[in-house]
């Protein structure tokens, strides 16, 4: 069975690539977003994010027809879900939930519109378990059809689970080239999705099971962040022993079979900071290393901030003429990442608002990817690049952003930036 018309609830990160890529192979794709102004941005041809490559083909795809924006789904014969899976809130030092409530609205919008053949697969990086519990949730809402959970093969409706396993600023061309992993809920729901996702990918899709797809997700993330850790906890290390961590790592890299990497300001964005919770909320007392993991790169910002005290300290130590009202803090990058607007679990962020929280003068940033700052942050001015050097006092650069490449080197930076936070 051919797919013609293909709906994608979510258009942010993810979702909207991912849209694009299924109409710029003229297929038919109905994007749906609970945000009004998305949804208008995307069928004027532009793009709501930023993201290399991808506004030239949404706007393809739009003036040629094949996608529009809505905001309450449509018939169709594969529904993509790829919505945000948050945390519950909790208090400092708890291990976090995962907060599923986005997909179960997803799941509860789509209902109404389901008929027998069509495919449900979930993007969304979730805990192991919740493609199954999304179908509970469909059988509960349309009684009418069976799936999988029911009735193995012979299903109405296909269900599956294909995490996103793309990079930030590269999205565009690893939707196309990266493997796949194609995790049904039977042999005929993965058959059906690869060849869905054989539209675009050229990439190998893998089959497995749906909890092992779920797994794979947050094992790729987890492992990235306890190597991350490594560094990180190096790092303080060799602060302490009045050590170059930089140069003791590239020495211990011409091992062989070693790769350690740079450390940095800690670990941002809606993988790696979020994903090995999911493994530690499930698995408390077997994720040891992943929580212990989870915990050193979640301090270092601290660390980071400590240092950006000792510094105003001593600025001020040897400008007696000044007090600390008058320093101006200038924070060069918010994003998680290099040259991305997602501010999401960012490090940068964290760093930037509890200086300004604890710093009595002016506190300032570059953050070329985004027009204004979040709205929860009221004490933190965004400026350009030039005004931040000619004013500051203190410079921090927390993002390498391409930006920042030919900042004027006469000035004393403080940089966090060799480890692409992801």
């Amino acid at each position: 069975m051919s797919f013609e018309t293909i709906s994608v609830i979510g258009l942010g990160y993810i979702g909207l690539p991912t849209a694009a890529m299924f109409a710029s192979r003229k297929k038919n794709v109905i994007g749906v977003d609970v945000c009004q102004k998305a949804v208008e941005t995307i069928n004027a041809g532009k793009i709501h994010i930023v993201e290399p490559e991808l506004d030239m083909v949404v706007s393809a795809a739009v003036t040629e027809g094949y996608l529009k924006a809505v905001l309450t789904p449509e018939p169709a014969d594969a529904f993509l879900i790829a919505v945000p899976t948050p945390f519950k809130p909790c208090n400092n030092g708890d291990v976090p939930e995962p907060d599923l409530s986005y997909i179960e609205l997803a799941i509860k919008a789509i209902s109404p519109v389901l008929k027998k053949g069509d495919l449900v697969i979930l993007e969304s990086t979730s805990p192991v378990g919740t493609t199954e519990q999304m179908a509970e949730w469909l059988a509960i809402q349309r009684p009418d059809l069976s799936f999988p959970q029911q009735v193995g093969e012979s299903a109405d409706v296909n269900l599956a689970h294909c995490p996103e396993r793309v990079l930030p600023g590269k999205v565009i061309c690893e939707l196309v080239q990266n493997d796949r992993v194609i995790g049904g809920m039977s042999a005929r729901c993965s058959e059906r999705s690869v060849e869905l996702y054989k539209t675009f990918v050229e990439g190998e899709c893998v089959i497995t099971n749906a909890r092992t797809a779920e797994m794979a997700k947050l094992t790729e993330n987890s492992s990235r962040d306890v190597q991350i850790a490594f560094a990180n906890e190096l790092s303080i290390i060799c602060d302490k022993l009045d050590i170059n961590v930089w140069e003791l790592i590239a020495l211990a890299n011409r091992h062989p079979r070693v790769n350690i990497l740079q450390p940095g300001p800690g670990v941002g964005g809606h993988c790696i900071a979020v994903d090995p919770w999911f493994i530690v909320s499930k698995t408390p007392e077997d994720a040891q290393i992943i929580h212990a993991a989870r915990k050193v790169n979640d301090s270092k910002p601290e660390w980071v901030i400590n240092k950006v005290k000792l510094s105003i300290a001593e600025f001020l130590q040897s400008n007696p003429d000044k007090t600390a009202r008058e320093v101006i803090v200038a924070c060069y990058g918010l994003a998680f990442k290099p040259d991305i607007d997602d501010l999401r679990e960012s490090p940068a962020l964290v760093i930037a608002k509890k200086i300004a929280d604890s710093h009595n003068g002016r506190v300032i940033a570059v953050e070329p990817n985004i027009d204004k700052l979040p709205e929860c942050i009221t004490n933190i001015e965004l400026v350009s690049a030039n005004i931040a050097t000619s004013e500051a006092d203190i410079n921090i650069i927390l993002v390498k952003h391409k930006q920042f490449e030919n900042l004027p080197n006469h000035l004393d930076y403080l940089n966090f930036t060799s480890l692409c936070l992801c």
